[in-house]
């Protein structure tokens, strides 16, 4: 039997990001798209598994879309929960929770202004759905940006450190179109703490991906 995985337990409560993301948003967007990506990536497994116990290759050609569509879905999802935090832990205070990673952006951008500047005009040139990445070259360390379309992950061998949802049911029913304010207002719940973790040598590969 495949492995199946299930939603995995958010580490705040629905409406603790207000006012920067809405508890009716992330009870759309957890409980409904997120879940939806691990259902239907738990039903292509099974019929991939069923596809390679007959030796029907073309078959397991055909779910491999599928699979790698829905299991980004659910990758990037959970990458993205973990970086985010409520504004009252203190975790979105960068110089406090993540000095390292603090001085590395301060050194690659000049300032911390001018990299969230940097990351927003990136998200904001993204065309239809998908994700903005702050990312660390795995070969020589550095920091940079990086964006993904729909639900891929960045590649080249960039571990990630930050992740934005750039997707419309991750804002549209609280600023309709307006994807700048939408980003302007997330630095205030990022988890700098979670960020640090990653870029100092944090395995995003140790999060629990919902594994039953």
């Amino acid at each position: 039997m495949p492995v199946a995985y299930e939603l995995p337990k958010l580490p705040y409560a629905l409406d603790a990001l207000e006012p920067s993301i809405s508890g009716q948003i992330m009870d759309l967007h957890y409980n409904r798209h997120h879940k939806a990506y691990i259902t239907n990536l738990n039903a292509a497994l099974a019929t991939q598994a069923e596809a390679v116990a007959s030796k029907n290759l073309i078959r397991q050609l055909e779910l491999q879309s599928a699979i790698n569509f829905n299991a980004g879905g659910h990758v990037n999802h959970t990458l993205f929960w973990e970086s985010l935090a409520p504004a009252s832990s203190g975790l979105n205070k960068i110089t406090t929770v993540a000095p390292t990673l603090s001085e590395a952006i301060s050194k690659r951008w000049g300032s911390f202004e001018a990299f969230k500047a940097a990351f927003e005009a990136s998200a904001l040139g993204i065309q239809g759905s998908g994700w903005q990445w702050l990312v660390q070259d795995v070969q020589t360390k550095g920091l940079e940006l990086a964006t993904s379309k729909d639900q891929d992950l960045p590649k080249g061998g960039k571990a990630i450190v930050v992740g934005v949802d750039l997707w419309e049911h991750a804002y549209y029913l609280q600023y309709l179109n307006n994807k700048k304010e939408y980003l302007a207002k997330i630095w205030d719940v990022i988890n700098w703490q979670t960020a640090e973790k990653r870029y100092t040598g944090g395995r995003n590969e140790d999060l629990n991906w919902g594994e039953r």
